[in-house]
């Protein structure tokens, strides 16, 4: 094997084996900051002994004990420690050395339970959304800081000074490496959930830039939530919000035309469906019905993918189921957004005047006031129903709205088409 093939084989198990890494050492030296850096230490190892000695048999167990050595090897010199032996004298040393026979004896557990505190951990609700989609995609996702930075369009120094801020946050804060218990495991799962599902969306329908779509922020996004399914099993909204995203992931060949132009739902190429993803998809969706009395809202979101999943024509689609799912979403986490799809779905199922009537009520709404999707949703039953002109209007305040280069493109050209009729 060349070096060259060797750096590719260390940068391949470092993305696969990274966060075990650094939840296995957080779990040692409770700073998920402390644990990157330890981690990292392991990484400049492999690169110094692996051209050499060549990759070894089990790589990813190499790292983790690499790292954990450097865990304990820490903490054992820490000054505080040592001081504190000084003054208490032998017993303490005695006390000191079962810990670090306990921490060892720690360094041996399950990775699983590891990666589901370093999940809890990187998305606590202390940080900032943006900076808790940073943090996971670093420590979870094994993305570089340039990577995050790329799929998200911003300064590397912005994405460098949030997760360094993250992880100041968190140190200063105090949070615990744990899994919570109880009423704060489901506040705190919740937050875990709105990253995944934030990182997703980023990939599936991009806030700017001149691509519509970002599969490998999907892929990540997805990865995670499989994870996250094997280590809470138990939880139904996590395989709700693995069911979204499998089966929304699946139209990921149809969205995009040759020129990476996007194709809007209805006008896609079913045959282009990823049948493996809706098929898990919709085995995720049976786990967390088995799971719940009351769905939740990614179940309910994921009932609604499945609709549109099920049908083999957009015309098969049930809009009348997918109405009253969206009722019953509305109820469950009332929004604009939501209200919004509701009235498209009520379009689909009762006719443009029955959406646009509903559509208009939300003209004035305050949080929408930027939302390009709120004009373009109108323009499109507006044309509809004749009014060409003014959807005309509609179409062109959107593609004003939209940071997306492709989403302007196509708004634009469904503005010039209702001058063209």
């Amino acid at each position: 094997m060349t070096a060259t093939d060797t750096h590719r084989a260390i940068e391949a198990v470092w993305r696969i084996e990274s966060a075990k890494v650094i939840a296995g050492v957080a779990r040692i030296v409770r700073d998920v900051g402390l644990a990157e850096e330890l981690a990292q230490d392991a990484l400049v190892a492999a690169l110094e002994q692996w051209p050499k000695a060549g990759v070894p048999e089990n790589p990813g167990a190499w790292l983790m004990q690499a790292a954990k050595h450097r865990a304990i090897d820490l903490l054992r010199r820490n000054k505080r420690i040592e001081q504190k032996h000084d003054e208490i004298g032998r017993e303490l040393e005695e006390k000191q050395e079962r810990a670090a026979e306990e921490i060892e004896d720690a360094a041996e557990d399950d990775v699983g339970d590891d990666l589901l505190r370093l999940i809890f951990t990187a998305c606590h609700p202390v940080l900032s959304a943006e900076a808790r989609v940073a943090l996971t995609l670093r420590l979870l996702g094994g993305l570089t800081t340039d990577e995050i930075a790329r799929a998200y369009l911003v300064p590397e120094a912005t994405v460098a000074q949030r997760i360094v801020r993250a992880k100041r946050t968190l140190s200063e804060a105090k949070v615990p490496f744990e899994v919570p218990r109880g009423s704060e495991l489901e506040a705190r799962l919740a937050s875990v959930l709105q990253v995944i599902y934030l990182i997703f969306n980023e990939g599936y329908s991009a806030t700017a830039g001149d691509d519509w779509m970002r599969p490998g922020l999907c892929e990540d996004a997805v990865r995670l939530g499989r994870v996250l399914a094997e280590l809470v099993p138990r939880e139904p909204e996590v395989h709700g919000l693995v069911a979204l995203m499998e089966i929304q992931a699946s139209r990921a060949g149809a969205r995009t035309g040759p020129g990476g132009e996007p194709v809007l739902l209805l006008e896609q190429n079913r045959v282009l469906w990823d049948r493996l993803l809706i098929r898990r998809g919709l085995a995720a969706l049976e786990r967390a019905r088995d799971l719940i009395g009351v769905p939740g809202p990614y179940l309910l979101q994921a009932e609604i993918a499945a609709c549109h999943a099920r049908a083999l024509t957009a015309e098969q689609t049930d809009w009348r189921r997918i109405v009253m799912l969206y009722s019953g979403l509305a109820q469950l986490m009332p929004s604009p957004v939501v209200e919004l799809n509701r009235a498209v779905a009520v379009s689909m199922a009762y006719g443009p005047e029955a959406g646009l009537e509903l559509v208009d009520a939300l003209k004035d709404e305050p949080s929408l006031k930027s939302y390009h999707l709120l004009p373009s949703v109108r323009g499109d039953l507006l044309a509809k129903v004749g009014r060409v002109a003014e959807a005309r209007a509609e179409f062109e305040r959107a593609a004003s709205l939209t940071r997306n280069a492709r989403e302007r493109t196509l708004l634009l050209g469904r503005a010039k088409k209702q001058t063209d009729q």
